[in-house]
């Protein structure tokens, strides 16, 4: 796939999880989109979510704010650039046979736990790319193995804890 057609995908494929979950969806479509490309609603609750599609195996999200800055300072400034009641949907195709049956992986986080996430990357020394699982062959962190926690796993119970978050 090229970029558009992971990004189309992604979106896709999220929005169908979430009405699975029992979601009313809202698509953003065309230039010019905020922080988001969908809303989800049921009933009082609603979360923005930005969807981000992969197919290497890694999303980058902070390069653009990364000259100047260290990596843990480029974090904090994409962390800052999202808004209340926003959620990230990180949608991975890599290794994923659809002729097969095969779904992609989809994980669900707060813009906070992917900045601190991304800090916590090539043992603590941060990235600008979020990775599913990468194991470092060289460099400071050597041995290091960055992986997205378990319990990001796209499923009801993790749409419920982030409800739970966004309203406090």
């Amino acid at each position: 796939m090229n970029y558009h057609q992971v990004s189309v995908a992604a979106e896709s494929f999220t929005a169908a999880l979430f009405a699975w979950a029992g979601f009313d969806i809202s698509v953003q479509y065309g230039p010019n989109q905020p922080e988001y490309d969908l809303v989800v609603v049921r009933g009082p609750q609603m979360l923005k979510v930005s969807v981000k599609g992969s197919q290497d195996g890694g999303w980058g999200l902070t390069q653009g704010f990364k000259k100047g800055r260290t990596y843990h300072e480029a974090a904090d400034v994409w962390v800052n650039k999202h808004t209340a009641n926003t959620i990230v949907s990180l949608v991975q195709f890599k290794d994923v046979d659809i002729t097969k049956g095969e779904l992609p992986r989809v994980y669900l986080a707060t813009p906070r736990e992917i900045g601190n996430r991304l800090k916590e990357s090539r043992a603590n020394f941060g990235e600008t790319i979020l990775k599913e699982k990468h194991t470092w062959k060289s460099g400071v962190a050597q041995g290091h193995t960055d992986r997205i926690p378990e319990s990001w796993k796209f499923s009801k119970e993790r749409i419920v804890e982030l409800l739970s978050t966004q309203y406090i």
